[in-house]
């Protein structure tokens, strides 16, 4: 690992957002990286209080990230991009143009059109760009890869993935109804839902398995207190290899707090993880028996030290498992200063987010036409 932290800025992930202390958490867990400069917020006093709660500089504090991008020039490593969805294609298109390694927050963008916008610029700068996509950091997760890739489960024959929530019809401890950020609020080509959690379901189905979609057929539906949003989505999608999925998921689906299950069935056997039970990843033979394996067991990804910060029988979770996503990333920006580019089996790049996105974009045509659609 490189002797320095990588010095980076944050656009977007002030301290009144969703995600921008999971992402401070965790890019500075190993000591990958050090958060140096941002503009964390369009609003002028949550920008200056993300700084000051986090030690940044006020005069490496902006206002814009336009004026980040151009201050900043030859001083960082890296940007993050934490900014809504909406505003990705346009930022990260700028940061890429000058001249920035660019880390991205799911989704890519709002449409396939916008995700091709970025892979364009992506290609003509030679720029570094990858999106985060944490749960793939879970030891246990990393440890079904290692399975599935050592032919442990045979031929993968067919993957349950879901991801069930319930905040957009959970009411609070008054009955007050849920109050989600308002960009959450409006669909585009693609229903938020589907970026927000489908682009999950995608993401690990081909980190998993390796496997690319082809066709996919899916139904949307409105059941919360939103109307004018989806926000529950069924599909089946058939993938390369004659591999077959089933995906769901939904934030009206109640008793469920974030519910991301996967099984995978192949010739051999079988193989369930659940992200409320981290630590366990469940297998079952031929003969029908079932083992589970947790980091002190029998495995080969999930007991190297780095996935070991604390011994097994206290969780690594949320986080442990985006630390573990951002030294990858670290890994990949040394190859890619060393070298003008990377290769990685855990960090997701240009083509993987862009995939995701066509899956997820002919799923929502593939409802309304209630027809399978290729991807």
């Amino acid at each position: 690992m490189q002797k320095k932290p990588y010095n980076i800025a944050f656009i977007g992930g002030g301290i009144n957002s969703a995600i921008g202390e999971v992402h401070k958490a965790a890019s500075q867990m190993d000591g990958c990286f050090k958060l140096v400069a941002g503009a964390f917020s369009t609003h002028a006093e949550i920008n200056k209080q993300t700084a000051e709660v986090w030690g940044v500089a006020p005069d490496r504090v902006y206002d814009d990230y336009r004026q980040l991008l151009q201050s900043e020039k030859g001083k960082l490593d890296a940007v993050v991009v934490l900014a809504p969805t909406d505003y990705h294609e346009e930022i990260v298109v700028a940061a890429l143009q000058a001249g920035f390694p660019v880390i991205c927050e799911k989704s890519l963008a709002t449409s396939v059109a916008e995700g091709e916008s970025i892979a364009k610029v992506v290609a003509e700068t030679k720029g570094f760009f990858c999106t985060t996509y944490n749960y793939t950091g879970y030891p246990m997760v990393r440890e079904l890869k290692q399975l599935i890739e050592d032919g442990k489960l045979g031929k993968i024959q067919q993957v349950q993935v879901e991801m069930p929530q319930e905040g957009f019809l959970r009411l609070g401890a008054n009955n007050e109804p849920p109050k989600p950020q308002a960009w959450r609020l409006k669909d585009t080509v693609i229903p938020k839902i589907s970026l927000d959690l489908g682009s999950h379901l995608h993401n690990m189905m081909y980190f998993l398995t390796g496997e690319r979609p082809t066709r996919i057929v899916a139904d949307e539906a409105t059941f919360g207190l939103f109307p004018q949003i989806v926000d529950n989505v069924g599909a089946l999608v058939q993938y390369t290899n004659n591999v077959r999925a089933q995906v769901w998921f939904s934030k009206t689906a109640l008793g469920n707090r974030n519910g991301l299950r996967i099984r995978v069935f192949g010739s051999e056997g079988s193989a369930e993880w659940f992200q409320l039970e981290p630590e366990t990843l469940k297998t079952c033979d031929l003969h029908g028996r079932v083992c589970l394996s947790d980091r002190t067991g029998d495995v080969k990804i999930a007991n190297l030290p780095r996935y070991n910060r604390f011994k097994a029988g206290h969780p690594a979770g949320f986080i442990e498992a985006f630390a573990n996503y951002y030294r990858d990333i670290a890994d990949c920006l040394e190859q890619y200063f060393a070298t003008g580019s990377f290769t990685s089996k855990y960090v997701c790049g240009i083509k993987t987010s862009l995939e995701g996105l066509a899956m997820m974009q002919a799923a929502a045509v593939s409802a309304k036409s209630q027809k399978w659609e290729n991807v």
